[in-house]
């Protein structure tokens, strides 16, 4: 596949993230106009419009934008660190810790430390995979992927248990791994030759793909397929120079995600899909073709 120039994909993805978020303000139930949406957002004033565009679009088009734009980072981490494009956030049980400490956190009364909480049990889900997959000599990705398949089964257990039982700024420092992630997807024994510290940068780089994950599963649940898909298809375009592909990842799986919630809140309005519904309808078919351009 022909690959661009990085700074035109990266300013054609933030010109999409931008159409994304102002069709977000623009569309719902209500329908409010680009102008109405300029007018609330520069000259607020205290009318019907102006309340929904601020108060209820635009802080779930962020929202979602965030979500979104962490998962794909996630991925765009765990496919560097297992050398596996068909890996996402959740192979090594990353969503299913987070949600574990969310969901502990919210059932003891703690509810300002959800989110220390959700990092908490993502790194947790991360160190016994580590633990459990070590084998003699070094981590090999078959098995960190094998042993991560196995935690999230059991995270998604415990979370039905405690489910039934129960009552009623991240990428700016991945940017700073990211000339030793290049590296490092290159095979270990390259990037040490070359300089890179191979256990501190992977121990590092999952630390953040785990704190990405377990953001963006205390903000929106788990949201499927976005870390897997966006991450690869950016990568076929723009090269798999992490300087790039991290923030080219992230703008447009916030996009993605943007545009994906948009459409569950307006297609059958007044009432609303869940987003994971979309993000399946379009990943399933893209994660069969990647599989299939995969064997091939």
């Amino acid at each position: 596949m022909q690959r661009f120039p990085h700074w035109i994909v990266l300013a054609a993805l933030a010109l999409v993230a931008l159409a994304a978020v102002a069709f977000a303000l623009t569309a719902g139930s209500v329908d409010i106009g680009v102008g109405a949406v300029a007018r609330a957002l520069l000259w607020p004033a205290d009318d019907a419009d102006g309340a929904v565009v601020r108060e209820l679009r635009l802080p779930r088009a962020m929202a979602a934008f965030a979500v979104g734009a962490l998962l794909a980072l996630a991925g765009t981490i765990m496919q560097v660190l297992l050398r596996n494009p068909l890996a996402d956030p959740y192979v090594l049980g990353l969503s299913g810790g987070a949600a574990c400490g969310a969901l502990t956190a919210l059932l003891a009364g703690a509810v300002a430390m959800v989110t220390p909480a959700a990092f908490a049990g993502a790194l947790v889900s991360t160190l016994l995979v580590f633990g459990l997959a070590r084998g003699k000599g070094a981590w090999a990705p078959t098995r960190l992927l094998l042993t991560g398949v196995v935690v999230a089964t059991g995270w998604g257990a415990l979370i039905m248990l405690i489910l039934t039982t129960a009552p009623e700024g991240v990428l700016v420092v991945a940017l700073f791994f990211a000339r030793d992630a290049t590296l490092l997807a290159r095979g270990d024994t390259t990037a040490a030759s070359l300089g890179v510290p191979v256990r501190g940068t992977t121990l590092a780089l999952h630390a953040l793909a785990a704190f990405a994950t377990a953001v963006a599963v205390t903000l929106a649940g788990s949201v499927g397929f976005v870390g897997l898909v966006v991450p690869h298809a950016v990568r076929l375009v723009i090269g798999n120079d992490q300087r790039w592909l991290m923030p080219a990842a992230a703008v447009a799986g916030g996009a993605l995600l943007t545009l994906a919630d948009t459409v569950a809140r307006t297609l059958i309005a007044p009432a609303q899909l869940p987003v994971g519904v979309l993000t399946a309808i379009v990943g399933v078919p893209l994660f069969l073709w990647l599989l299939r351009r995969s064997d091939r």
